[in-house]
């Protein structure tokens, strides 16, 4: 009874998200009849990601300085994305050495079909770093379009809140309550989620079924063979290096949620409540997870850096250059790793990370209705890359910022 208990809310879960998914096979584009629904769950989550965002970045910067630990957190966390984006990027590059997705297939036919006039503007290295990292307007903050400028902006008021030191303690009760709060109301909206995800897992499938099998059937295997590999074993190997046997049991006991929470909504923003829940779960001190899930939304994506990879080797297929693929290793990984940093948080979050690839390798901007195809269909596999990789992120930050006795801590949450 214990175990049906503690499992229920996973349970019902599951059984939201495989009912949507079935109706999506068997009605398809009918199913978007059901889409309003999910839509309203999706927007509740949303409405609350910038308050949590800025508040949870915030205390927990705050709270970080205050213990003199922010400045190594930091440095580790940099550490960390960089090193598990190389390691995608990597994996990604090799398969597609070993297994080209266009390889026996009449590529004029197939550039003709997919390549469509598209009204699209073309952005400079400059301006896509400004855009990245920054916005004109204090009230252009406050949309879940602009997180990484928004965390950037919590991170700096999290910092000066600690610098005032008593003047600020008021600000920073305030941040800590304010925060509680919040992932008070997101527990609360949850209680909904297998009725809203199944339903807008419904209408996902129902409409991404005919695209996965326009000619594009070679690439979403590909990707689902990296997403196994990615998933299963790469971040086991850093689980078991992050926190031995007992992290790894941690890890893959609390991880269910957040990978059906990422499956069904597409949405690495989405996921950010349940993520930090599952990480304190694993025994990661507050202020991490707090500080990693919300920063890694924006500037840790494995699964966005892999389609890069796919979409480069796609691009440079079609117009009969594969030798490059071999030649320019450096450039490609080096691109994708670029990509995975600016590519947005929200489903389908604009085509920023397709412009740029164009741009980069000297293709019109016009293909980049092409690409935006391949990261429709390989957006959920994605997101689940993208959201549960920032869970495994926070395990090892945690690692290199407590030592190794942080999985200690584990036991204690069980017996809490």
């Amino acid at each position: 009874m214990n175990i049906l208990k503690n499992y229920a809310f996973t349970i019902c879960l599951i059984g939201g998200i495989l009912i949507g998914g079935i109706s999506g096979v068997i009605f398809g584009e009918g199913a978007t009849i059901v889409k309003p629904v999910g839509d309203v769950f999706l927007n509740l989550i949303f409405a609350l990601i910038v308050p949590l965002v800025f508040f949870s970045v915030s205390s927990a910067i705050c709270n970080m300085k205050q213990s003199n630990m922010v400045g190594k957190v930091i440095r580790n966390i940099i550490f960390v994305f960089m090193a598990t984006a190389l390691v995608a990027a990597v994996v990604a590059y090799i398969f597609t050495l070993f297994y080209n997705p266009l390889e026996g297939i009449d590529k004029s036919d197939f550039l003709a079909n997919t390549v469509h006039q598209l009204q699209v503007n073309q952005l400079t290295s400059g301006e896509i770093f400004v855009k990245t990292f920054t916005v004109s307007d204090f009230t252009h903050l406050l949309t879940k379009a602009n997180l990484l400028p928004l965390i950037i902006f919590s991170i700096l008021f999290g910092m000066a809140t600690a610098f005032s030191g008593d003047k600020g303690k008021q600000v920073a009760d305030l941040l800590n309550a304010v925060t509680n709060v919040i992932l008070k109301m997101m527990n609360m909206i949850m209680y909904a989620a297998p009725i809203g995800l199944g339903c807008y897992f419904a209408n996902t499938v129902g409409r991404l079924g005919e695209q996965i099998l326009n000619g594009y059937l070679h690439v979403f295997l590909l990707y689902l063979i990296l997403t196994c590999i990615i998933f299963f074993g790469v971040n086991s190997i850093y689980v078991l290096l992050a926190g031995g046997k007992k992290g790894f049991v941690s890890f893959w006991k609390n991880m269910l949620t957040p990978s059906l929470t990422a499956i069904a909504t597409s949405s690495s923003a989405a996921c950010i409540p349940v993520n930090i829940e599952a990480s304190k779960r694993m025994g990661v001190p507050v202020n991490i997870a707090e500080t990693v899930i919300p920063l890694g939304t924006n500037m840790h994506k494995d699964g966005s850096v892999m389609s890069a990879i796919i979409k480069i080797i796609f691009l440079l297929t079609i117009f009969g250059q594969e030798s490059m693929v071999s030649s320019n290793m450096f450039m490609i990984i080096g691109v994708a790793l670029l990509v995975g940093a600016v590519v947005g948080a929200i489903p389908s979050g604009g085509m920023t990370g397709e412009l740029l690839i164009c741009s980069i390798f000297g293709f019109s901007p016009e293909l980049a209705g092409t690409l935006l195809i391949i990261a429709t269909i390989v957006d959920i596999p994605a997101t689940l890359l993208n959201s549960t990789g920032n869970v495994v992120c926070s395990l090892l930050v945690t690692r290199l910022s407590e030592g190794k006795d942080w999985v200690k801590q584990i036991a204690t949450e069980n017996v809490d």
